[in-house]
């Protein structure tokens, strides 16, 4: 077996053990190690453990990690999820099935304080499945409509995803927040209009609620003020060159805090459990990070990339068919990896190939169009049927709504995400033109 067959091999048994649920670090390391060894030999492979933990982790880069973390942290406790899903419910929840539109801009905005999918769609399904349960909304447009909103905290900047991409292909973490926010409005404003035209085919899946006084509604919008002003403090420092990505994120942490203390929820108990959690997020990502550059070490050493960059772009496929290829393939893997494990296990070995493509555009602007069509094709792999994770989730939190009416109910959010993906991938400018200005 050549070593390029091998190397294939190795990664085919990687995604297996991680379809299988094994732990991605472990996964990662194992196959990665294991692989490094029975090419290099074991000294190589113990004198790559003696650099790369340390030369992994040490950037100064990735110091905005915890920092944005202990943001979503803090944001939680502050009830800012409240907050926000009570405000949007104000001005939408009159409409038919406006309960799911307020948990889809809720989410987005949470997402502007959080980075993280998971913690977007548990804090908002704490707050929002209730609320339509008790409005009689179907089973299947609540749990979708929080599923599909859960996706938007990764994609609404900060987002703890993209900062991991930019680490990975040494891009400007800046520029990629940038790059996501136009894409993440129109993903938002295309899952509202989404529910909007599935309520009108079955009404009854979401009621009509009673409308609140104009003046209530106008007093709901002073409960959100922390979180735009936060969100602008940070994206837009970051924009008109106030301060770094790292310094953004430490204001941004330091505001949330500030209203979470204001708010009376951060005791020294809640304070301690929230950098506690902080901590342990933080060290299952850089655990996982060394495993996958142990891993990306192994795939080089065999040459698997070099051998795929050179069959494709010796193929005679159109770079944009090449592209077309790699997002199915994240498609497919979002049904059943989770979106870091499978940015930190792909990314290596598609990037290369990319950048050697000619699509018009410089390597950076390649690099940032890239980065958010990977990471938006991961996030509608985690609603797409038949093991969308982020619908087992959600579904899970809710025992009386059967799991294929969850993956029912997902559909229009589906299909609208489809919709994104394709405007991006055809209009690159919607992801280019806000850091072009940079």
């Amino acid at each position: 077996m050549s070593s390029v067959e091998f190397g294939a091999l190795m990664f085919g048994v990687c995604l297996l053990l991680i379809a299988l649920r094994m732990p991605v670090a472990i996964a990662m390391f194992v196959t990665g190690g294991f692989g490094f060894a029975s090419l290099a030999g074991w000294p190589a492979f113990l004198n790559l453990l003696n650099t790369v933990p340390f030369g992994r982790v040490s950037s100064y880069t990735l110091s905005v990690l915890p920092l944005f973390l202990l943001m979503g942290q803090f944001a939680t406790r502050a009830g800012l999820g409240r907050r926000l899903f009570d405000s949007a419910r104000a001005w939408t929840g009159h409409y038919r099935g406006g309960l799911a539109m307020s948990t889809i801009v809720g989410s987005a905005a949470f997402g502007s304080v959080c980075g993280s999918s998971i913690a977007t769609g548990a804090t908002m399904a704490s707050v929002a499945l209730p609320e339509m349960k008790r409005h009689n909304y179907s089973g299947g447009l609540a749990t979708g409509a929080l599923a599909a909103g859960g996706t938007l905290g990764i994609l609404i900047p900060p987002s703890v995803i993209l900062v991991i991409y930019a680490v990975i292909t040494e891009q400007s973490i800046g520029k990629l927040f940038l790059a996501a926010v136009v894409p993440g409005l129109i993903a938002t404003l295309g899952y509202t209009i989404a529910i909007a035209a599935y309520v009108r085919f079955k009404p009854g899946a979401g009621p009509v609620v009673e409308a609140l006084p104009i003046r209530q509604r106008i007093r709901s919008l002073g409960m959100v003020w922390p979180v735009v002003l936060i969100f602008l403090s940070v994206v837009g420092g970051i924009y008109f060159g106030l301060f770094t990505p790292t310094e953004g994120a430490a204001i941004g942490a330091a505001a949330t805090g500030l209203v979470a203390l204001a708010s009376g929820r951060l005791s020294w108990a809640a304070f301690a459990s929230c950098l506690l959690e902080t901590a342990k997020t933080t060290a299952m990502i850089f655990l996982i990070l060394i495993s996958a550059q142990i891993l990306n070490s192994f795939l080089a050493l065999s040459q698997v990339t070099t051998e795929l960059a050179d069959a494709l772009t010796g193929s005679g496929l159109s770079p944009v068919l090449i592209l077309v290829g790699i997002l199915l393939a994240y498609l497919l893997l979002g049904c059943v990896m989770d979106s870091l494990a499978m940015i930190l296990l792909t990314v290596p070995v598609f990037f290369p190939l990319l950048i050697g493509l000619d699509f018009g555009y410089t390597e950076e602007q390649i690099a940032v169009w890239f980065g958010v069509l990977a990471l938006f094709t991961v996030e509608i792999g985690l609603i797409t049927p038949p093991i969308g994770l982020n619908v087992y989730v959600i579904n899970s939190l809710d025992r009386d709504t059967p799991l294929g009416e969850s993956f029912r109910g997902v559909v229009p959010c589906l299909l609208s995400g489809l919709v994104v993906l394709a405007l991006i991938l055809s209009m690159p400018a919607l992801c280019l033109w806000l850091p072009g200005l940079w």
